[in-house]
């Protein structure tokens, strides 16, 4: 009998599936893409605004900060007015903020557009996986987020990939103007996909009833070890990534070029993750599947600890991101039963509590390189990111 339900309802959760993915998929591909898109180009930058590299250099945390901070702000609004109204509308501030970036007269005028790009895309990943798991049933929901997933890791790889190429024709100017473009497409997809779509319903936004709204779920005792779990992951996964040119330096097997290969490789390890999530699902389950991810994430961040060769530490980075992506779709998850009800502003907590973990990570790593080595750090990185992943696994979905 269950068989059988389950085999009716499949078409129907891969039905669901598709059209959120044709709908916000663009535009979280979009959001993704301008978050690396000025990394290659700090020296092209420093250059043209008569600037220092450390000063160009950042404009990433200038992104990526608002995108976390913004979080528990956004996701009780959506709650309140509607996701698709609020994706729609960070979409369309992204497009006026990504043309302004590129026509910044200063550094200062760009880390400001910076700024501002970051909180408005800040309303594109987490709430569009909210909107995912309103969609597709528990049964298939892991499954449906790892398409998702497919839009934002290959929005970060090509915004790294082809912002050189791209600035060598057009100038840095023009990677921002690319990026733009992207999110115009994004928001035309959205508005189109979005016709004969049942309205939702709005109510009124009040801090007092999001503040308790907050407190509702966190009195789920699932709440607080997960968001916990899910800081604690960005830290140790996220945290070495600044170090690993002068890792490679170290050990004479490359500089910067190489650590963005290496960097490279594990987005396409999230890729790989994406293309066989519905294989590890059925073969290992959740829990197997997340233990699975810890073993893998032990070798390859001891695999980046040893390397004696740039083509081992690209292949524990392909590694790595297969372990993250394991590991972090199963919190990802769960982060979406937290509240049926205010599924919005769970999503938004779990995703301001990755990014506050990535944003620490690299102090912690910065204060063991300092101390004890990097390699040390990166071997017990390794260590807790297993202990983590089969911490995980123990506790029930």
């Amino acid at each position: 009998m269950s068989g059988s339900g389950g085999s009716e309802n499949e078409p129907t959760s891969r039905t669901a599936m598709n059209r959120v993915l044709v709908m916000f998929g663009p535009a979280v591909f979009a959001g993704a893409l301008a978050t690396r898109a000025t990394d290659p180009l700090v020296v092209d930058i420093a250059h043209d605004l008569a600037s220092t590299a450390a000063q160009v250099a950042l404009l990433g945390t200038a992104y990526t900060l608002p995108f976390a901070l913004v979080q528990p702000i956004l996701g009780p609004i959506a709650d309140s007015v509607g996701k698709r109204r609020v994706v729609t509308l960070c979409i369309g501030l992204l497009v006026t903020l990504l043309a302004l970036s590129a026509a910044a007269a200063s550094l200062g005028w760009l880390m400001t557009f910076r700024a501002l790009s970051g909180a408005a895309a800040g309303g594109m990943m987490p709430l569009t996986l909210a909107i995912m798991a309103d969609a597709v049933p528990m049964r298939d929901r892991q499954v449906a987020l790892s398409r998702m997933l497919i839009f934002g890791i290959s929005g970060q790889i090509a915004g790294g990939a082809i912002a050189g190429p791209i600035a060598a024709i057009a100038g840095w100017r023009g990677m921002l103007v690319f990026c733009a473009i992207a999110a115009v497409v994004g928001l035309v997809a959205l508005v189109m996909a979005s016709r004969g779509a049942a309205k939702e319903p709005i109510t009124r936004y009040d801090p007092v009833v999001a503040t308790k709204r907050y407190r509702t779920i966190l009195s789920n005792p699932s709440a607080i070890p997960l968001y916990a779990t899910v800081a604690a992951e960005g830290a140790l996964v996220f945290g070495s990534f600044p170090f690993f040119a002068t890792l490679m330096i170290n050990r004479g097997i490359g500089g910067t070029t190489e650590a963005g290969f290496t960097i490279g490789a594990f987005g396409l390890g999230g890729l790989g993750y994406a293309a066989l999530a519905r294989w590890l699902l059925t073969r290992f389950g959740q829990a197997g599947a997340v233990r699975l991810g810890g073993g893998i994430g032990f070798l390859a961040l001891m695999g980046l600890a040893v390397a004696p060769a740039l083509w081992v530490a690209a292949l524990a980075g392909f590694l790595l991101g297969m372990a993250f992506y394991m590991i972090h779709n199963a919190i990802q998850t769960r982060a979406t039963e937290l509240s049926q009800q205010f599924r919005g502003s769970a999503v938004s907590l779990h995703a301001f509590s990755f990014f506050t973990g990535q944003s620490l990570g690299p102090i912690a790593f910065g204060l063991g390189a300092t101390t004890i080595g990097l390699a040390p750090s990166l071997g017990i990185a390794a260590a807790l990111l297993m202990v983590l992943a089969w911490s995980l696994a123990r506790r029930p979905a």
